[in-house]
């Protein structure tokens, strides 16, 4: 069977584009970011419920392979077919540690370091607006999948989305510009649960109180209900990869 009969079979759709959720238009890096959390939510170790999870991942390495190279991207694009037959499908790889060296863990200083810079930027200003769009304007969903976000973060980044309505640069809705009393209740409630949650996930990992806001983020994307795989470590790692990204890209051959 081929890669693209696989694709459709183990993730309902023969596009390549689709199985990543990204538009045929993506950048690589784009590709590389998806391709990462798309892969974790199938990774062998962190889906251990999933049957198939060790033939989906290898599946999306092979997809990335694909949409990794330029020529075989190309003729994709063309033809919407995959050469079953190349070199780069039908070398003996070892996906798993391929995966790994794309993607490298990042260390709690990295985190804490990248927070600090990333709070204000004008790149979390982007990914907010994205994250708005994305979800319609349901904060639930906005506040699951911020990064860095926890729920002192909220009137900040409602005052970043209301700005960008009024600016005209995002379109209004209703689900954000009249979400009830009860339901900013609710998520209050919800992330008051998560600190005490998180009070002791603290004293698991063994961090002092400078890290309390590490413990919070992880604590929050933990607990995830709607994109439960684009939590914040997912995200970092995959904003760090891609710088040393190309000079690994397509290593890894075992």
């Amino acid at each position: 069977m081929g890669l693209l009969e696989r694709c459709q079979e183990l993730f309902k759709t023969s596009s390549l584009y689709e199985v990543l959720a990204v538009n045929k238009e993506a950048t690589e890096t784009e590709i590389r970011r998806s391709y990462y959390k798309v892969s974790l939510k199938v990774h062998p170790d962190r889906a251990p419920e999933d049957p198939q999870a060790t033939e989906k991942f290898q599946v999306l390495g092979k997809l990335y392979a694909v949409l990794s190279d330029k020529e075989q991207r190309a003729v994709y694009d063309e033809q919407g077919a995959v050469d079953d037959e190349s070199d780069v499908l039908k070398q003996d790889r070892c996906w798993e540690d391929h995966w790994r060296l794309l993607f490298p863990k990042i260390t709690v200083k990295d985190i804490l370091e990248f927070e600090k810079k990333y709070k204000g930027s004008e790149e979390e200003r982007k990914d907010v607006l994205q994250l708005y769009v994305q979800h319609e304007g349901n904060m639930d969903a906005i506040a699951d999948s911020a990064m860095c976000c926890s729920q002192e973060d909220e009137p900040r980044l409602r005052g970043l989305i209301q700005a960008a309505i009024q600016s005209g640069e995002v379109t209004e809705f209703p689900a954000f510009t009249q979400e009830t009393d009860k339901k900013k209740r609710a998520r209050r409630k919800r992330a008051d649960r998560e600190r005490q949650e998180a009070e002791e996930m603290q004293k698991e990992m063994g961090l002092g109180d400078e890290d309390e806001s590490l413990v919070m983020m992880l604590q929050q994307k933990r607990k995830s209900r709607e994109q439960n795989f684009t939590s914040f470590l997912s995200d970092l790692e995959a904003k760090y990869s891609q710088k040393s990204g190309s000079k690994r890209g397509k290593r890894g051959k075992k």
